[in-house]
Parts: structure tokens; sequence; C-alpha cells
């Protein structure tokens, strides 16, 4: 009977690793947010669930009533690894903007999407 439950403990905790193991990177926050008006950012900051792999994870600032123009940002990671932050390289004129990123973990998965913000 001991022996069974200690392989059911043993079970549900290599279970809960495997988990873990294979988690994607979600965003969880961004500044500016979705949808969101505001005056022009100095900065956009994307927060992610996971650790980023910084190689392999970006995003694009675009303004598509302006046939998807690129605005030019320096992207980075940042140090804990969870956000990816993007420095225009002059600040941002009025209109709509959409962020479009990827995110790529440790373990090689893939998630990304997009939002739009707006510079009044």
């Amino acid at each position: 009977m001991k022996l069974h439950l200690i392989g059911a403990a043993l079970a549900l905790t290599l279970a809960g690793t495997a988990t873990q193991a294979l988690a994607h990177a979600h965003l969880v926050a961004a500044d500016p947010a979705a949808n969101a008006v505001a005056p022009a950012p100095k900065q956009l900051t994307l927060k992610f669930s996971e650790r980023l792999e910084p190689k392999f994870s970006g995003l694009a600032v675009t303004m598509p009533q302006m046939s998807g123009m690129a605005a030019a940002a320096k992207v980075e990671v940042s140090p804990d690894g969870k956000s990816l932050i993007a420095t225009p390289s002059a600040p941002l004129s009025a209109g709509v903007y959409k962020v479009s990123w990827h995110a790529v973990t440790a373990d090689t998965h893939r998630t990304e999407g997009a939002f739009t913000f707006t510079v009044r």
C-alpha cells in the first residue's frame, strides 16, 4: 500500500515538472497597453510569463495606416529575461501603431502576437 502511494506521489511530481518544462512564453502585460490611447511613449515594454531567448525574440512597431511603415526602434531583452523593451529612435507621431512580437523560450517554443495602440 505504501509503495502505491510513493509511486503516485512520484508520478504527480514528474508530471508537474514536465508541464513546467514545456511552458510557452505568454504576453502578460504591455506598456502602452493594447488599445490604449496615450502620449508618445519613450519606450515600449512587453512582459512575458517565461524567460526569453534574446537572439530569437523581438518586436516590430508599424503604422498600418501608412502601408505598414516601420518605426525604427532598438529592441533588447530586460536583465530578468522576461521583457522585450523597444526604444524608438525618434518620437512617435500621432496615429495608430501596431506592435507585432515573437517570443522564444529556452525550450525553443515560439509564441507570437500583435496589438495596437494610439498616440494622441
